[in-house]
């Protein structure tokens, strides 16, 4: 296991929004975009990224944005890697579903140790996803980076899985999951409508439609190619 320093709960939760919003935006992010998803002001984030930088785990260059440095990467991806272990052990040995994992984890990525996320990592099987379907990051800090299609795109009567569904809103997977859109269910598109219309799909056989933006949050793999 790669040994990476310990820092703050508030400086892991900085590095952790600022690396999901460079995966999502495949750019810099932005300080509003930073102060949005944490719920602070613009000046408190800036002060923050001041000093983030100053300790080498960010770069920030003014009106272009914050991305991480090489050092503030492998401190993200550890605590990632804490939160997504620590969902799936909720679902997996405790039971709780899908949309109820996040805000438990939350609550226990900071507290828990490295040796005890081995623990649960190893207890599980070494996954590679959680329960949502996202990479699981390994103890050296790998994951997967490749881009897969969205639901949104495929091809009609192209016969795929779900891999990941990139949503974190509880009701969004409540919705989702009682369509059975869970990560490995075999989908296909059979109907799109023009501007971003509803989509219609059959889920394991069964028949349902779900908006353009709900397909949107969908990633899957192609069964005939395995991509």
């Amino acid at each position: 296991m790669l040994e990476v320093p310990i820092y703050t709960p508030v400086v892991e939760d900085y590095l952790k929004t600022i690396w999901k919003l460079q995966q999502e935006e495949d750019a810099p992010a932005s300080t509003s975009r930073i102060a949005e998803q944490l719920g602070l002001t613009a000046a408190a984030v800036t002060a923050m990224v001041k000093r983030l930088a100053e300790q080498q785990l960010v770069t920030h260059e003014p009106y272009y944005g914050v991305r991480l440095t090489g050092a503030g990467e492998m401190a993200a991806l550890r605590i990632i890697r804490r939160h997504r272990v620590i969902e799936l052990f909720l679902q997996e040995v405790l039971g709780y579903s899908w949309d109820g994992v996040h805000d438990e984890a939350e609550r226990l990525e900071h507290a828990a140790s490295d040796e005890l996320i081995e623990r649960l990592a190893k207890l599980l099987g070494d996954p590679a996803r959680d329960p949502h379907g996202a990479s699981i990051p390994s103890a050296e800090g790998e994951i997967d980076r490749a881009e897969h299609p969205l639901l949104a795109d495929v091809p009609l009567d192209r016969p795929v899985r779900v891999l990941e569904v990139t949503t974190g809103d509880a009701d969004h997977l409540r919705y989702l999951g009682s369509l059975d859109l869970y990560p490995g269910a075999g989908v296909e598109v059979t109907a799109r409508a023009p501007f971003d219309g509803p989509v219609s799909i059959r889920v394991n056989g069964k028949s349902c439609v779900i908006d353009h933006a709900m397909a949107a949050r969908i990633r899957v793999v192609d069964e005939v190619t395995g991509t």
